[in-house]
C-alpha cells in the first residue's frame, strides 16, 4: 500500500511541475506580445479613420516619390474616328511619407545606432493612411507574389514612410503630325481621392520622379521627365478641389528603323528612275520598264507602311515623303510620255516632207507646154538648194517657196552658232536629267530642316 501511494505522489508532482512551465511560458509568450504590438505605435485612443492633427486650416503634408524600373507592353488603341491612345504598363516603386504625431514610439524598439524601424506590412492597416490614386490609368495595382511588396518605415520624429512596388497602364492622347519623328508627351496624374485639398495635400518630395538608369525602350528614348506638377485640379464628380501631382515623360520615336527601312530604299529608287533619261528611245521597252518597276516599288514599301500608321485623317511628315517620291517618279515617267510624243511627231515630219517633195517634183519633170505667139516653147523645173532643213521649187526665177524648215519647227531647229539641228525630245532629256536631281535635292533640303526644327 505503502509503495502504491508513493507512486501517485510521484506522478502527481510531475504534472504540478509541468503544468508550472506551461504557465510560465504562456505568459512570457503573451508579455512579449503585449510588449512588440500594442505599446510600439498606437495609443489605447488612436482613430485610423481621423487624419493626424495639424495646425488649424492647414492640410496633412505628403510627400510622394517615384521610382521607375520599367516602362513595357507599348501599343496603340484606337478609341474613336481620329484619335489614339498611347498605351504604356510602368513598374515602380512609390513612396509616401508623413508625419503622424499621434504614435507612441518607445527607443527600446529601435536597434542601436539606427533613427528608424521597419515594421511588417500589417501594420500599416491600423494606420491613418493617405489614398492617392493615378487618374489616367486603366489598371493600377501593388505587386504580389506570395504577399503584397509593401513595407511601412518609422523614424524617431514620428514620420511615417510607406513604400510599394506596384505597376500600373497608362494611357495619353497620341499625335502623329511629326510620324516618324513624332514626340509623345504623355502624364501621369496623381490625385486624392476622397480627401480635398484641404485636408490632404500632395507635393512631390526632393527625389521626385527617377529613372531606373538601364530601362531602355524598343521603339522610344525615353529621357529624364520633363516636367514635374503640383496643383489643384477641381473634380465635379466629387464636388471639391483635390490636390494633384502631375509628370510629364517624353517618348522620342528612334529614327534609325525608318531610316534604313523606309528614307533610304525610296532615295535610291528615286535615283533610279533618274537613269531613264540616259537611255535613247531606241530602249523603249527598257525605259518603260524601269520606270514602271520603281513605281510599283515605292507603292508596295508604302503599302506596306501603312499596316504599322493608325489611319489618322490629317497629314503625316511620312505621308509628304511619300508624296515627293511618288510624285518625282511620277513626273518621270510623264516626261517619257512627252519625249515619245515628241519623236512620233518629229518621224512623222521627217518621212512626209521628202515624199511631198518627191510628188512634186515627179509631176513637175514633164514637158510643160505653153503658147505664145503660135510657138511652142518648153521648159523644165529648176531646183534652187536651200539652207539646211528648207527645199524650195521655183521656175522663171520665181520666189523660193519655205517647206521644211517651216514644218519642224515645232519639234527641232537649227542652232545658229554651231549649225547643227536640234531636236526637241533630245534635248529635255538632257534638261531632265539635272533638272529632277536638283528638285528632289531642294525637296530633301526643306524637308529635314522643317521636320528637325518642328520635332525639337
Amino acid at each position: 500500500m505503502l509503495g502504491k501511494y508513493n507512486t501517485k505522489a510521484f506522478i502527481s508532482l510531475g504534472l504540478t511541475f509541468i503544468l508550472m512551465w506551461i504557465s510560465e511560458a504562456t505568459d512570457t509568450h503573451m508579455n512579449y506580445n503585449y510588449t512588440t504590438k500594442p505599446r510600439v505605435v498606437l495609443p489605447p485612443n488612436y482613430v485610423k479613420e481621423m487624419r493626424p492633427p495639424s495646425k488649424k486650416g492647414s492640410p496633412v503634408i505628403v510627400d510622394f516619390s517615384i521610382f521607375v524600373v520599367d516602362i513595357n507592353s507599348i501599343n496603340v488603341e484606337d478609341m474613336d474616328f481620329s484619335h489614339y491612345i498611347f498605351i504604356y504598363r510602368v513598374d515602380m516603386f512609390i513612396h509616401q511619407r508623413w508625419m503622424e504625431s499621434r504614435l507612441e514610439i518607445s527607443d527600446d524598439i529601435f536597434e542601436e545606432g539606427d533613427d528608424y524601424v521597419t515594421l511588417l506590412p500589417e501594420f500599416f492597416d491600423n494606420l491613418w493612411q493617405p489614398d492617392p490614386y493615378f487618374l489616367n490609368s486603366k489598371i493600377a495595382e501593388i505587386a504580389t507574389l506570395t504577399h503584397k511588396f509593401t513595407s511601412v518605415t518609422l523614424y524617431k520624429n514620428k514620420t511615417v514612410r510607406y513604400a510599394a512596388r506596384m505597376h500600373a497602364i497608362i494611357a495619353c492622347q497620341m499625335e502623329f503630325q511629326l510620324y516618324p519623328m513624332d514626340i509623345q508627351v504623355c502624364p501621369i496624374y496623381i490625385e486624392s481621392f476622397s480627401s480635398n485639398n484641404q485636408k490632404v495635400k500632395l507635393r512631390w518630395s526632393d527625389s521626385g520622379v527617377t529613372l531606373n538608369p538601364e530601362l531602355k525602350l524598343l521603339q522610344y528614348n525615353l529621357g529624364q521627365p520633363l516636367e514635374l506638377e503640383e496643383s489643384d485640379g477641381y473634380m465635379p464628380e466629387k464636388v471639391g478641389n483635390f490636390s494633384r501631382l502631375t509628370v510629364y515623360f517624353r517618348f522620342e520615336r528612334q529614327i534609325g528603323h525608318h531610316l534604313i527601312q523606309t528614307f533610304a530604299p525610296s532615295s535610291l529608287v528615286v535615283m533610279l528612275s533618274w537613269f531613264s533619261f540616259w537611255l535613247g528611245l531606241d530602249a523603249i521597252p527598257g525605259r518603260v520598264t524601269l520606270l514602271v518597276t520603281c513605281m510599283l516599288t515605292l507603292v508596295t514599301m508604302f503599302t506596306g507602311l501603312r499596316a504599322d500608321i493608325p489611319p489618322v485623317a490629317y497629314v503625316k511628315a511620312l505621308d509628304l515623303w511619300m508624296a515627293g517620291c511618288m510624285v518625282s517618279v511620277f513626273a518621270a515617267l510623264a516626261e517619257f510620255v512627252v519625249v515619245k510624243v515628241l519623236d512620233v511627231q518629229y518621224q512623222y515630219q521627217v518621212n512626209r516632207i521628202p515624199k511631198r517633195i518627191s510628188n512634186m517634183e515627179k509631176g513637175q519633170c514633164a514637158t510643160v507646154a505653153s503658147w505664145e505667139g503660135g510657138a511652142v516653147r518648153s521648159r523644165k523645173a529648176t531646183q534652187t538648194p536651200t539652207t539646211p532643213g528648207q527645199t524650195s521649187l521655183q521656175g522663171n526665177g520665181g520666189p523660193p517657196k519655205p517647206a521644211r524648215r517651216q514644218s519642224l519647227l515645232s519639234v527641232a531647229w537649227t542652232d545658229t552658232d554651231t549649225g547643227v539641228e536640234k531636236i526637241m525630245w533630245r534635248e529635255i532629256d538632257k534638261v531632265s536629267r539635272a533638272v529632277f536631281p536638283i528638285l528632289f535635292f531642294v525637296f530633301v533640303l526643306l524637308y529635314w530642316p522643317i521636320l528637325l526644327m518642328k520635332s525639337s
